[in-house]
């Protein structure tokens, strides 16, 4: 086997994903569409992208995300948000630890 073809080995095995065991799920929060996935086993983390309805502006009134955010993973999951593990990235995707009872 040459070294290219066990880098191209190595670069295919690394790319796949491993973490999300669940698919998303995509939720309607105050007239805007949300996809939550699980992206963590342990501790449980799901993340939160909100459709920006490619840069409509005629769409709904603005409202605010993290509120938003919050809804959409306690709507798809139907579990607790831990408000003090939620973060924002600079994409603007919401990443959150839950809790279930």
């Amino acid at each position: 086997m040459t070294i290219l073809a066990v880098l191209a080995a190595l670069a295919t095995a690394s790319a796949s994903p491993v973490m999300a065991k669940e698919e998303t799920k995509t939720v309607n929060v105050m007239s805007r569409t949300w996809a939550v996935t699980q992206v963590s086993d342990e501790p449980v983390v799901y993340r939160a992208t909100r459709d920006n309805n490619n840069l409509n502006p005629f769409g709904p009134p603005p409202r605010l995300r993290t509120t938003q955010a919050i809804a959409a993973i306690q709507q798809a999951t139907g579990c607790t948000v831990i408000r003090s593990s939620m973060y924002q990235n600079i994409s603007g995707q919401f990443f959150s630890q839950v809790v279930c009872n």
